[in-house]
């Protein structure tokens, strides 16, 4: 098949409606925030709104940190059919650095308010002479305490984001000077890159979300994060495709492209099962209270988003990719894609809300305008970001070595 059709100077033009009711998602987030911290004296509501916070700042930094991990895996793997599509990813993780420090900020005043990590932030907690003497949380003291938590977030997210920036860099000075340089400078730093990633990623989720109950851990909990974050990069990444394709961009990108980009949504949605369902085996089969009190306050205060979690994350992929005509379904995947999106929010609301409050607080796992807000907020935020940067430079990258073999790929 010939390309000299294709005009591979083509850009995107951030325009129109999506770029006012990005705006508009925007205001609406902060001024959700305003009310949920300044306009409103409970504390419950407090916790909520950084509860909220956490949630869609966690999310947009794992969605940017993992579409640099697609763009590492392409490179070290030398793949060929992505190499047309590369774009979309870079354009999220260029974002990297602003989502690190939005992460960074939630958490940070979330330990000093005592919204956020109180289970092992508190005070007298590690303190022997203390009332509130907790020994099994002083044990933890030389990994959990405040100066060193937050010197891992900035060192993990850091690194992260300085891979981001180098690799979209290179990319674009490939297409000014072409030549294999760039090329084989992404290779290198992206082996470098995926190893400190794949140590560090666990630590990454324990420290933001399983610390929120710190009496309780799993060793399985870190790879459970990462099957959430990776499948819903993969799904957000085939969304933007799709949706530029429906707005007359990136007509190079044929059904085959979907077809990948449903098997890796479909095939990391049953590992995210996997790794899901082992982990609730193993806490149901040694029925030890210390355990199944993660299982148990999800099941009671909860137990209409634990059932949904599973709904959306496994039987929804399973039951409508299963079928190959439907991976290389634009409209399909769009859909199934959307659902995942939604559904890895229900499963980070599943693993946030019942650490942030007491057991048995209803008020902690409501749903309303605290969600509905930030949700938006965050949602028209990289929106707006990602399309911002995607607008920037041309839609593929056109000194790629691999271009050919993307333009003409077929399966």
């Amino acid at each position: 098949m010939g390309t000299h059709h294709y005009n591979l100077s083509e850009q995107f033009e951030f325009t129109g409606k999506v770029k006012i009711l990005s705006i508009v998602g925007i205001v609406i987030g902060i001024l959700t925030i305003a009310y949920g911290l300044f306009f409103n004296s409970d504390h419950i509501t407090h916790e909520r709104t950084f509860a909220n916070l956490l949630l869609m700042g966690y999310y947009f930094a794992c969605v940017c940190m993992s579409a640099t991990f697609f763009l590492a895996i392409q490179f070290v793997a030398q793949a060929g059919w992505s190499a047309s599509i590369l774009r979309v990813p870079q354009a999220m993780a260029k974002n990297l650095p602003w989502a690190a420090l939005i992460l960074i900020a939630i958490t940070g005043f979330g330990l000093y308010t005592h919204n956020l990590y109180h289970h092992w932030n508190a005070e007298g907690l590690t303190d022997p002479n203390s009332p509130h003497y907790d020994s099994l949380i002083a044990g933890k003291a030389v990994f959990l305490n405040v100066p060193f938590f937050m010197i891992r977030q900035v060192v993990f997210m850091g690194s992260y984001a300085i891979f981001a920036h180098f690799v979209t860099k290179w990319s674009y000075n490939e297409d000014l000077t072409g030549g294999l340089t760039s090329y084989n400078k992404s290779f290198k730093y992206s082996c470098i890159f995926l190893v400190i990633y794949g140590f560090t990623t666990p630590i990454f989720a324990f420290d933001n979300i399983m610390s929120l109950e710190a009496h309780w851990f799993s060793t399985m909990f870190g790879w459970y994060n990462f099957a959430s974050m990776w499948v819903s990069t993969l799904a957000i990444i085939a969304i933007v495709i799709i949706l530029l394709r429906k707005a007359g961009y990136m007509s190079w990108v044929n059904n085959s492209h979907l077809h990948n980009l449903g098997q890796f949504i479909f095939g990391f949605s049953i590992f995210w099962t996997y790794v899901w369902f082992a982990q609730f085996l193993l806490i149901y089969y040694a029925n030890m209270s210390e355990e199944t009190v993660y299982f148990y306050k999800r099941f009671n205060s909860y137990e209409f988003w634990f059932y949904l979690n599973l709904v959306l994350n496994f039987l929804s992929p399973l039951l409508l990719l299963m079928d190959r005509d439907n991976k290389r379904s634009e409209n399909i995947l769009l859909v199934v894609s959307i659902i995942v999106v939604c559904g890895h929010w229900v499963d980070y609301y599943q693993m946030i809300m019942p650490g942030v409050f007491e057991f048995g607080a209803k008020s902690g796992s409501g749903f309303g305008i605290l969600e509905i807000g930030i949700t938006l907020g965050f949602v028209g935020l990289f929106t707006y970001t990602v399309l911002s940067a995607l607008s920037k430079k041309p839609l593929v990258a056109k000194n790629h070595p691999l271009l050919q073999e993307s333009l003409n790929h077929h399966l």
